[in-house]
């Protein structure tokens, strides 16, 4: 998510800049190494009420709540564009984990906020005393537009993984505390059930995990044991498909059998954090001659979960609304040199795609994703048309969907998010 799903941000003074955390916590999902496997394991069944979605349908998109800050982004903006229409899930980033309990990411965005008419979903202010108001609120009157629409109230990200490895230490108790909080009266109905977004269990991403190979699939158990059947548990996942990666430090597979699905992290594989280059696309589809790192692509990740056992439903393909880019770059093809990160409006290194379409156009495709160069800048991201060919190699994989790192990302009108099917 995420997974640079994304450090998160918790307070309002530091939305900015754990907005951009946030997006390297699913981001960086891919770059720091995967793990992934899964037994073959009957999905469980769709939330209470649900209309059920056949594999290679889903849509799911991630929703910030420090968007609502810097970017002023907030739920209208997901159905005036269009995006609601093509969305089956939306994942709400992040929760917290804090003393080895699911705790609220940041209470004014999440429930807090007010909304004036002309904000609100359906053009109606909240008011002083209502008992709920924020994101919360504003999502439950999108999921009445939209009943079929379903939200899962996502946990961890990469500046909030730190906390798993507490809750990993008494699974059950970590279980009833998300529980309690995703079901609380007040927004009870907000939630169809619970995404984790752990970077990375026994491996390191902002910090480093020794838990132990089972302790992700004791927590899933913990979990699905309290969530019971008629709620999702779904669960971000590194994508790096290398010998030795992270994927190979967890029983991924036999964990898969307490998931409805896993959201393998295949974006974020290169970028400006290493600031020299070779520049590289972020999310290669495919191995290419000259790529950085064998297995740092969406086919490998895929090829080494499916090999694990885990059903091809219950993997989705991830898609990046956002570039990654370098500066000091005189080569035109990925492999270049380069002298640091591209000049990014929330964070160096990174930019939205409806920035990027403008300020930095294609040039070329390389392993099923664009690049660009323009100037001393070279720039990654997706496009319409490479979108529609991942699309074609999910269906072709009999993948269960399609997830991506985030809607804010896209452009008004949801060019991106349009090409996905």
């Amino acid at each position: 998510m995420t997974g640079l799903h994304r450090p998160r941000a918790r307070f309002r003074a530091l939305a900015a800049t754990l907005c951009t955390a946030a997006l390297g916590a699913a981001l960086l999902g891919v770059a720091g190494t995967s793990s992934a496997g899964a037994a073959p394991a009957a999905s469980a069944p769709a939330a209470d009420g649900a209309a059920p979605t056949a594999a290679g349908d889903k849509v799911v998109g991630y929703f910030t709540n420090w968007g609502v800050y810097d970017r002023d982004y907030h739920v209208k903006d997901i159905e005036t564009s269009g995006s609601a229409d093509k969305l089956t899930h939306i994942n709400y980033a992040f929760g917290n984990v804090q003393g080895g309990k699911c705790t609220i990411g940041d209470s004014y965005a999440d429930h807090e906020k007010a909304y004036t008419a002309d904000q609100s979903v359906d053009g109606v202010a909240d008011t002083w005393d209502q008992e709920l108001r924020g994101n919360f609120n504003q999502l439950r009157k999108l999921k009445k537009l939209h009943p079929d629409l379903k939200v899962l109230w996502s946990f961890g990200g990469w500046s909030w993984s730190g906390g798993f490895a507490e809750a990993a230490r008494n699974p059950a108790a970590f279980a009833d505390s998300c529980y309690a909080l995703v079901e609380d009266p007040r927004w009870a109905d907000v939630f169809d059930g619970i995404d984790i977004d752990w970077e990375y269990p026994n491996a390191c991403g902002l910090t480093c995990d020794t838990s132990g190979r089972d302790a992700y699939g004791d927590l899933l158990s913990a979990l699905r044991s309290k969530f019971g059947t008629g709620n999702l548990i779904t669960s971000a996942m590194t994508a790096d498909g290398s010998d030795g990666g992270k994927i190979d430090a967890v029983d991924y597979a036999g964990a898969a059998q307490y998931l409805d699905w896993y959201n393998p992290m295949t974006y974020d594989f290169f970028g400006a954090f290493a600031a020299q280059g070779p520049t590289a696309p972020h999310s290669p589809l495919t191995s290419y001659p000259g790529i950085p790192t064998e297995g740092f692509n969406s086919d490998a990740a895929v090829s080494k979960l499916k090999g694990l056992g885990i059903p091809a439903e219950k993997l989705l393909l991830g898609i990046g609304f956002y570039g990654r880019g370098w500066t000091g770059v005189t080569q035109p093809e990925p492999g270049g040199t380069a002298t640091g990160a591209a000049p990014g409006t929330y964070e160096a290194g990174i930019e939205d795609y409806k920035v990027l379409k403008d300020s930095c156009p294609v040039t070329g495709t390389v392993a099923g994703t664009a690049y660009a160069h323009c100037g001393s800048d070279w720039w990654s991201y997706d496009t319409p048309a490479t979108i529609a060919a991942k699309m074609d190699y999910k269906d072709q994989q009999g993948l269960g969907g399609t997830f991506f790192w985030e809607l804010s990302g896209d452009t008004t009108d949801g060019e991106l998010i349009k090409a996905i099917h």
